[in-house]
């Protein structure tokens, strides 16, 4: 949970304007009035347990800086936060190895807020064979793994592109959570150098996709793989970890791509056979 001395209403009043909402705004979308939204974010009256929440759920606050508020607020914390081995995860747990394990043979895999790995399927193995063994070392940050210099980035052809759209994604993360983590690793990610055999090409040289997907673009000993994304999250999970867990599982973007990992995975099968 986040640590804060700052008032309850003075974080309110964060996340509302975070949320790019005035006060008529907020409190015409908790039908509450302004009055009394003005006292709250002032300090003048002292927001129940129900009222925060329901602000926080009009806000889209995460869970954990929902916890945040009510702490402020003098209330204990709602939401709770289970350690990843809690037998009450257990059918999370199971539901992503499912997820995951039947995307072979395409990449898929487990991230958390951070985007530190949490679990892949074999797929994965096959696009980061190579890479600095230093990146690999736990924890993995898988976007500091795609765009360094000594991970995936010399490798992946369109890296200005895809790099622009990992950078769209942290600011979008960063808007949704205020998470100092990502404030840092999104300037980290922005340091890292172009690749000399990306630099000049644009995305007129990747494959068309009308501007619906950006595909990551890799070269590899099998050819170009071309994969777009889906990303997958819990519908309405009460449990911190939980609900920062993300799965995100790759796709063939064209016919070449998926052969290359068919037959990828059919020589690991014969080998392991």
């Amino acid at each position: 949970m986040t640590g804060t001395a700052q008032p309850v209403g003075d974080l309110l009043r964060d996340w509302r304007k975070r949320r790019r909402m005035s006060q008529l705004d907020l409190a015409c979308e908790a039908e509450i009035s302004q009055r009394h939204l003005s006292f709250i974010e002032s300090g003048r009256s002292s927001p129940s347990r129900e009222m925060l929440l329901h602000l926080s759920e009009q806000l889209a606050i995460p869970l954990r800086e929902r916890n945040a508020l009510l702490v402020a607020a003098g209330f204990a914390p709602m939401y709770r936060e289970r350690r990843s081995d809690d037998p009450a995860l257990d059918a999370a747990r199971a539901a992503i190895d499912v997820i995951i394990t039947a995307h072979d043979p395409y990449p898929a895999l487990a991230v958390d807020r951070h985007w530190t790995l949490v679990t892949a399927n074999k797929a994965v193995g096959h696009l980061i064979a190579g890479v600095d063994a230093k990146l690999l070392a736990p924890p993995v940050n898988v976007l500091r793994l795609s765009l360094h210099p000594a991970g995936l980035g010399p490798r992946i052809r369109n890296f200005r592109d895809w790099r622009a759209h990992v950078l769209s994604r942290l600011v979008r993360q960063i808007d949704n959570s205020a998470d100092p983590v990502l404030i840092a690793l999104i300037e980290e990610l922005k340091g890292y150098p172009t690749p000399k055999a990306a630099m000049g090409r644009s995305a007129a040289a990747a494959h068309d996709f009308a501007g619906i997907v950006v595909p990551l673009e890799l070269t590899s000993p099998n050819g170009v793989l071309s994969f777009f994304s889906t990303t997958t999250v819990f519908g309405t999970p009460l449990d911190i970890g939980l609900s920062e867990l993300a799965i995100e599982s790759f796709f063939p973007a064209d016919a070449a791509t998926a052969e290359a990992m068919r037959r990828l995975a059919g020589a690991e099968n014969s080998w392991a056979g």
